[in-house]
Parts: C-alpha cells; sequence; structure tokens
C-alpha cells in the first residue's frame, strides 16, 4: 500500500493551495481518507476526512468553511482544498487512509498514511 502526498509549497495568507493524495495497492472505495498535519514543535492533530463513497465529512474547527476534502474512487486519489490559509495552517500534511466508512478524529485508527507534503503560509 502506498500513499502519496503533494501539492505543498509556500504561499501567502489569504492565498490557496490544494492537496492530493494518490493511493495504490489498496480497494481505495472501502477506506476513509483523512488528512492530518504537524506544525513544528506540535503533536500531529486532525485535519478533515471523509467516509469511503463521500456521504460523511468532519473537520476541525479552525478549518470549516476554509477547507474542503474530496475524494475520486475512480482515480483512487483523494484532494484537500485550502482556502484563505493563514500562518497558523503551517505543517506538514500528512494523508492518511482508515478501513470502513468512518470519519474518525483519532489518528490510529487510520492504518495507512502518505509521507507529507510541507505547507509553508507567511503573514
Amino acid at each position: 500500500v502506498q500513499l502519496q502526498a503533494s501539492g505543498g509549497g509556500l504561499v501567502q495568507a489569504g492565498d490557496s493551495l490544494s492537496l492530493s493524495c494518490k493511493t495504490s495497492g489498496l480497494t481505495f472505495s472501502r477506506y476513509s481518507m483523512a488528512w492530518f498535519r504537524q506544525a513544528p514543535g506540535k503533536e500531529r492533530e486532525f485535519v478533515a476526512a471523509l467516509s469511503w463513497y463521500g456521504g460523511r465529512s468532519n473537520y476541525r474547527d479552525s478549518v470549516k468553511g476554509r477547507f474542503t476534502i474530496s475524494r475520486d474512487n475512480t482515480k483512487n486519489a483523494a484532494a484537500l482544498q485550502m482556502n484563505s490559509l493563514q500562518p497558523e495552517d503551517t505543517a506538514v500534511y500528512y494523508c492518511a487512509a482508515g478501513y470502513g466508512s468512518k470519519v474518525s478524529r483519532n489518528s490510529y485508527e487510520y492504518e495507512h498514511w502518505g509521507q507529507g507534503t510541507q505547507v509553508t503560509v507567511s503573514s
């Protein structure tokens, strides 16, 4: 199983970025997908999750209305559209896959992880 996150970069506050997570080696439609992030010196935190067919989603409060998680089961890929980025969104962003339809905020419920992509937002 492989998850490959990409799309990070350096942007200014107020800008947008779209992260992509391409997967292989798993039955993608059987997995919920999630994004987590980890800022320097901080613990990894939940960002967003989407159930296996996209019927349910879950977001951390600070990104609601700014971030949108999506998936394309025909391409075995997930995405995170991030708008109105703020300096506090600076972190390494990880995509994760968890078997089943859950949209959990708990990292331990996701079995497979990508390598992370850096997002840096300057003020």
